[in-house]
């Protein structure tokens, strides 16, 4: 066997390796998430139901982020409108004299 023929079939072998290592860890973890949301109350057949409920909830955070946004530039409209009506109503008194 030449040189590369080894190097072809020790890499082959390591890529082997590396896959089946990594198939274990992915069962591993894949168990333990399952044992998690198992003692939270959710069973396997309701992920579906879990992912709905998830998008719910990121629908409901960002209607209420973006009606803080409005908010806060209402606020910010009403501070900017009032402090423009005292400043015209100074020129007036002003001019009034």
């Amino acid at each position: 066997m030449s040189h590369d023929d080894i190097r072809t079939v020790v890499l082959e072998a390591l890529a082997e390796q590396q896959r089946v290592h990594h198939s274990d860890i992915d069962a591993v973890v894949f168990r333990a998430i399952a044992t998690i949301l198992t003692s939270f109350g959710i069973e396997e057949e309701d992920r579906r139901e879990l992912r709905a409920d998830f998008q719910h909830l990121r629908r409901w955070r960002k209607s209420v982020e973006q009606a803080q946004s409005y908010t806060f530039k209402a606020v910010i409209t009403i501070i900017v409108a009032g402090f423009l009506g005292a400043i015209w109503l100074g020129i007036k008194v002003m001019v009034g004299k």
